[in-house]
């Protein structure tokens, strides 16, 4: 038995921000501004509200939090602008060690990328990181009815890639998207980000924890978390 069919592990499919791009602060300075320019305050629980949310519902959820009169498409379009406009001044916000991770998964297993991010993000993040066409499949919670916590993106990706929930390993960053892929039916493996770290309790929820991405070794993590029996 080789190490692969031991662990269970088909296909490996990773969350976006967070995860291969230190880019939940931008999201957050990016919200922070606009209600700033309405003369409002984007606090730590705001963002906690929108973790993981699709651009329906967190566009939504800010113009509730913040009391304004801004149509939800006018708040996804400005935030999205934002957070575009920053990959094409700065390039990609590096995690050290992420993006040659996801290459080195991506040449021994089949990969999915399942992001919460709007499409046109998640397109300049591929393009600054130069993982255009790495990924097997790529879907954005707005292709789906919900956002994270719930399953919807990570079931869809399964589903794309033809592969039993059961047989995915995700790797994720947040309490929402442990969540999400826990409900799923997958095995998740926490990534903890420096810069905005998971909320209490995710570390708990997680089948397995990493410091880095670099570390993560699906052939080493069994169905529920667990070693891999040796080949």
């Amino acid at each position: 038995m080789t190490a692969d069919s031991a662990a269970g592990v088909e296909a490996v499919v990773f969350d976006l921000d967070g995860v291969i791009v230190d880019s939940e602060i931008w999201w957050d300075e990016a919200r922070r501004d606009f209600a700033a320019a309405r003369g409002k305050t984007w606090t730590e629980d705001d963002r906690v509200a929108v973790m993981g949310a699709n651009s329906r519902q967190w566009s939504r959820t800010m113009r509730r939090r913040l009391g304004i009169d801004d149509e939800d498409e006018l708040i996804e379009r400005t935030i999205v602008d934002a957070v575009v406009g920053r990959y094409n001044r700065e390039g990609a916000p590096q995690i050290d060690g992420a993006v040659e991770a996801v290459r080195r998964i991506a040449a021994r297993w089949p990969v999915a990328l399942a992001s919460s991010a709007h499409a046109e993000v998640i397109a300049a993040a591929l393009s600054a990181t130069g993982l255009e066409g790495v990924f097997r499949v790529v879907v954005s919670s707005d292709e789906v009815k919900r956002g994270k916590p719930e399953p919807d993106v990570y079931l869809e990706a399964a589903r794309r890639l033809g592969v039993e929930a059961a047989r995915c390993l995700v790797a994720e960053d947040s309490y929402n998207g442990v969540r999400a892929a826990r409900a799923a039916g997958m095995t998740v493996v926490l990534v903890p980000n420096s810069t905005i770290p998971p909320a209490p309790g995710t570390r708990e929820l997680a089948h397995a924890v990493i410091d880095r991405l670099g570390d993560l070794d699906p052939a080493l993590v069994g169905a529920t978390g667990a070693p891999a029996a040796d080949g």
